[in-house]
Order: structure tokens, then sequence, then C-alpha cells
């Protein structure tokens, strides 16, 4: 298992303000339609490629998870955070949750229809995101689907920009790089969703959410 010392700043800023941050996106999909018909989207892609098991993956208190499992997929979460994951087990008894790190899954290769990565992958540094990418190919089978979102930098001539995240240091990557970046890891972009900040979001970034396939 690689662990490393932001993984381990990362786990424990989580495990602190676990409670905290249940609390306020429990409802997050409420008023976010467009995040609703991507996450339908990849519903139906990984329904289509054969309908495996789906792991939620930087899952947190696991409300995505059940979300995902209301559309009728297979789904179990992981996150690196021990306190989110006893979170998600005592909101959601009926489904899964473990402990794990995205850098060294505990899954078997090609065992998933489809990886979900929302906004999980935003505080790994650059130079580690390659190894977590190289996980997610390793686990989806022929033709399974991967969706990751992360919030989009403004500056292509400047890959990742550092962003200072309330809970551990983050990054913002364009959009164009982290889908290169994609097909280097055996995953080809089959589409893209960009949400434009509104007015009332605290930080006026992009939100980009790449739905890939693994040939």
């Amino acid at each position: 298992m690689v662990e490393h010392d932001a993984l381990s700043a990362t786990r424990e800023a989580y495990d602190a303000a676990a409670a905290t941050y249940a609390q306020m996106f429990r409802d997050t999909l409420r008023d976010r339609p467009l995040d609703r018909a991507i996450l339908g989207a990849f519903a139906e892609a990984v329904g289509a490629s054969g309908d495996g098991q789906v792991a939620d993956l930087g899952c947190g208190p696991g409300h995505i998870t059940a979300y995902l499992d209301e559309l009728g997929l297979a789904v179990f979460g992981v996150d690196a955070s021990p306190a989110m994951i006893e979170l998600a087990r005592q909101a959601y008894p009926g489904l899964r949750f473990d402990v794990g790190s995205m850098a060294a899954l505990n899954i078997a290769d090609g065992a998933l229809g489809g990886v979900l990565s929302r906004w999980s992958v935003i505080h790994t540094p650059p130079r580690e995101l390659p190894v977590i990418l190289a996980e997610f190919h390793r686990v989806l089978a022929p033709g399974g689907h991967l969706l990751i979102g992360f919030s989009a930098s403004d500056d292509p001539s400047h890959p990742t920009q550092v962003f200072d995240h309330t809970v551990a240091p983050a990054y913002r990557w364009w959009p164009d790089h982290l889908a290169a970046m994609l097909r280097e890891s055996g995953l080809t972009e089959v589409a893209r969703m960009v949400r434009e900040p509104q007015p009332t979001d605290r930080r006026q970034f992009r939100e980009t959410q790449l739905l890939a396939r693994k040939a």
C-alpha cells in the first residue's frame, strides 16, 4: 500500500471534519440536476456494458453511493477516512463500505463495470495521480466506465493549479490535460460535462466531469 504524507494528512483532516461534511453534503444532489444527469448517464453506460459492480472511490459519508444504488447499480464505497466510512455504514446499513486507498485498491483485476471518482483525486499531488489512474484502469473490466469529477483550472499553460481547500491542500486540473492522462492510462474519454460556477458558489471554479471507457 502506497502511503505518503499527503494521504495521511488528508485522511486525518477528513476524519476530523467527517460529521460536519456529512451534514453539509447529505442533500448535495437535490439542487444539481446536471450532476444527477451525468450520474444517470454513467449508470446507463455501466448497465449497457454488462452490469458489473461499481466502486464509489472516495465515497465520503456514502450519499452518492446510495444514489447509485437507487439507480440500480451494484455499488460499494471506498474511502481513506475511517470516520467517513463509519458514518456511511451508519447511514446506509444495507450497503458495503470499505476503508482503503485509491493508490492500492483491494479489488481484483478487471472486477468492476464502473468506477466513480467524484472529486476524490483533488488532494492527490500531481506526480502521484498516474498511479491512481493506473489503479482505476486495473480494476475495470474491458468496456468498463470511469466517471471522474474535479475542479477545473482556468489556464491551459498550467495543467494544475493549487488552491486552499477548507480541509486539505487541493489541486485543479486543466480538463484536456487530465483527459490526456486518462488516455495514457488506457481510458478513453467518451463524454464530458462542464458546469460553470454559480454566483452563490464560494469558489468560482468550473466543475468538470469526464466519462471514460476502458477498451
